[in-house]
């Protein structure tokens, strides 16, 4: 059972572990307080540093291991196993005279220019690429048959070469599964040992190639996943901790370890989705709808966009150029965290990553063996990071090595001072974080002055202002816990079921009938699901959306509707929110064309107890700042040193000067102020600045708007639901999601 109540087990734990540090929430709702954790991630085996993250924080925390309910775990196993290229051998079946669907694509050419452009990876070989004889037809009906002798045939093949997983993708299978379901059971039952994915289950929609590449990514990481959940439960049973355990996925929900290890596929955005998730929270506390969130750790920069007070999800992504076809938060993520490697090329050309120094040995200021300089040191060289306070004084940093790093790999090579060479690495940096953001808003035609900046991750605090002055922005958030605010948005994630039917139908009155029996299936599908997570009726919803295109587009626009009727009207409501969504996206539309349903979807939403009455962080006065000498603009310049927990509610700190706490430290640069709210967020607004936003919640001016909920949508005629609209944006008019 997935569902509990807190009155049972009262404590609930997010975990994220990235690639240099694993950061933990907890909240224990018998006395309502939410405390953070951060140890260092252990790559070898992320389990081992989850579990003694777990047992430390019930120490310093005052609870058993018996009293946690709820275990909510973002892991980047599966995004690293792909990257790394640690997967197992696998093969792939598929419909006779198919076999090359994969190597195939799309004829697309990322390199437009490129005399050999590199084409996508084909994670499996042609000689495991293995064609069976028969045939769906786009009506799901059967135009040939699959045979005993088909089958016997192969499992005979596969048992011939050692692999350790099978993925089935035949044609038209999205529209009739009956053929990859009678594989599936053949060879589980002739070669149980292995893993098999169909792409029915995983992915059961049009487009060969992005269904086949899908589902290989899921069977390949079939046994990576379960391998890991296998020893983690495993540990957990040694340490008698037996908590519910839940995997964040890609959509910024949660599934159970049962649903991950079946489709490990739905988990490569695991560990960002969770900030996104706590970015939309932010948006609705701050009573902005914009929000720009940079997540900034040890190994990457995430960026993601929060409009309208809601994440963007898209219905496919990629990893390493292969597409995967399944809802996932919009993220863009590049390698420059505070552990990306700062190198001279023999040209003289300075760069910045992407690759990273890690949690082993880490940065060369942490004092573990690396040698090669990183963002970290440059911060360290400079000042801005304390080498008794880090990590709440848990790891005293070396600023001799950190240095010396810059000047043997930095500063010799391109003949400047040590720090010449740190303040450029970080320019450089800077650069890059501005460029990530930029593309991430004009591409979608967005002003980055329309937005605040809401910075997190144990690095972000010491780049934002620089990167907002880059961009414009006006409004820079600090959080309150932000060195683990990814666990905390996972604290919060609900149990979520992507659901897909695939029929393509153009939107007109003949196509009510059609469609209405595959809704009837979304919606039965979803209930299902959630009986068997066991959520309450009163604590379930169900979100339907299609995906939409004009006659001839190469590309859907995925369109919400509401209400439990399938008729003309939900029809025509459903044609005018495609119109508008895409004159917004692409600023026309041509209402008397035709306009097709790809797709149907659902979204299966069970949503867990939400923590409430976490006590805010209360100051018994303000302590007044210590001293630092730090390099800003060329020059050592003697800083305050501020504790944020020892500030009191209301105060203003005018820059320059530094912020510190036990995971990040915030660097205020001069012509910013910096006001601490009560509940202990940061609001740091340029001066004299000319914002085309309102004030947030809480800033001199706030015209006293009160924020409506997280993740907050649209009714049908494009006004938010019981709140105020604040922004400049045109808005579509996106109907409020059905509660089926």
């Amino acid at each position: 059972m997935l569902v509990q109540t807190t009155s049972v087990r009262p404590v609930r734990l997010a975990v994220d572990i990235g690639g240099t540090f694993t950061d933990l929430q907890i909240f224990d709702a018998r006395t309502g307080t939410l405390a953070s954790l951060k140890t260092a991630t252990t790559p070898e085996d992320p389990s081992l540093g989850l579990i003694s993250g777990v047992k430390e924080a019930a120490r310093r925390h005052g609870f058993a291991l018996a009293d946690v309910g709820y275990l909510l775990h973002g892991t980047t196993i599966a995004t690293n196993a792909v990257l790394e290229r640690k997967l197992p051998a696998g093969a792939l079946v598929t419909t006779a005279n198919f076999e090359d669907v994969l190597e195939i694509g799309r004829h697309y050419r990322r390199e437009v220019y490129a005399i050999n452009p590199q084409p996508p990876p084909a994670l499996i070989p042609r000689d495991r690429r293995i064609g069976i004889d028969e045939r769906i037809r786009a009506d799901g009906s059967i135009a040939t048959a699959l045979t005993e002798r088909a089958l016997a045939e192969l499992a005979e093949r596969i048992a011939a070469i050692d692999i350790a997983a099978v993925a089935v993708c035949l044609v038209n299978s999205y529209r009739n599964p009956v053929h990859e379901r009678r594989i599936a059971e053949h060879l589980a039952q002739t070669l149980p040992h292995l893993r098999i994915a169909c792409s029915s289950d995983v992915s059961p929609e049009i487009r060969e190639y992005e269904r086949t590449s899908t589902t290989v990514l899921n069977a390949l990481l079939m046994p990576v996943v379960a391998d890991y959940l296998e020893r983690l439960e495993r540990r957990m049973a040694q340490e008698q901790f037996s908590p519910t355990l839940l995997l964040v996925q890609s959509n910024g929900g949660v599934c159970s370890a049962a649903t991950a290890a079946r489709q490990p596929v739905r988990l490569l955005l695991s560990g960002p989705s969770g900030g996104a998730a706590a970015c939309a929270r932010l948006a609705a506390g701050f009573g902005t709808d914009h929000l720009v969130g940079i997540d900034m750790g040890g190994t990457s920069f995430d960026v993601s966009v929060i409009r309208d007070r809601r994440v963007t999800l898209n219905m496919q992504g990629d990893i390493e150029r292969m597409p995967v076809r399944l809802p996932m938060v919009e993220i863009r993520s590049i390698g420059a965290g505070g552990g990306s490697l700062a190198k001279v090329s023999p040209a003289g050309r300075l760069t910045i990553g992407p690759m990273s120094a890690g949690a082993r040995p880490g940065p060369a200021c942490y004092g573990r063996g690396g040698a090669e300089p990183t963002v970290t040191d440059a911060n360290a060289a400079l000042g801005r990071l304390d080498p008794r306070s880090f990590l709440g004084g848990e790891m005293a940093l070396d600023i001799g090595a950190a240095r010396a790093a810059i000047d043997r790999d930095v500063a010799r090579p391109l003949e400047m001072t040590i720090e010449a060479a740190a303040e450029g690495v970080l320019a450089l940096t800077n650069t890059n974080l501005g460029a990530a953001i930029r593309l991430s808003l004009f591409e979608k035609g967005l002003d980055p002055r329309e937005f605040a900046l809401a910075a997190f991750g144990g690095a972000a605090g010491l780049h934002a202002l620089a990167v907002a002055d880059e961009l414009g922005i006006s409004r820079v958030i600090f959080p309150a816990n932000a060195g683990t605010l990814s666990a905390f948005g996972i604290l919060h994630c609900d149990l979520t079921h992507d659901l897909v039917r695939s029929q393509v139908a153009e939107a007109a009155p003949a196509a009510i009938d059609l469609l209405a029996p595959l809704l009837r299936d979304l919606v039965a599908e979803a209930d299902a699901n959630l009986d068997a997570d066991a959520v309450p009726i009163d604590a379930r919803r169900v979100e339907l959306c299609a995906d939409m295109r004009y006659r001839g587009q190469a590309f859907e626009l995925t369109v919400p509707f509401a209400g439990s009727r399938w008729d003309q009207a939900a029809l025509d409501a459903l044609l005018a929110d495609f119109h508008a969504m895409h004159r917004q996206r692409f600023s026309y539309a041509d209402p008397g064309a035709a306009v097709e349903i790809v797709s149907l979807r659902a979204a299966a939403i069970g949503a867990l107890t939400t923590p409430a009455g976490v006590a805010r962080a209360r100051s018994g006065g303000l302590c007044p700042p210590c001293k630092r000498e730090v390099r800003l603009d060329g020059a050592w310049q003697r800083l305050d040193v501020w504790r944020r927990d020892a500030l009191a509610g209301g105060h203003e700190i005018r820059g320059p000067a530094i912020i510190e706490e036990d995971y990040t430290t915030v660097l205020i640069t001069a012509g910013w102020t910096c006001l601490r709210r009560d509940d202990c967020h940061l609001i740091a607004t340029r001066d004299a600045a000319d914002s085309v936003i309102p004030p947030l919640k809480g800033e001199v001016g706030d015209p006293g708007l009160e924020p409506g909920e997280p993740g907050g949508v649209y009714c049908n005629d494009g006004t938010r639901c019981g709140t105020p609209t604040r922004s400049r944006f045109a808005r579509p008019p996106s109907p409020c999601p059905s509660r089926i």
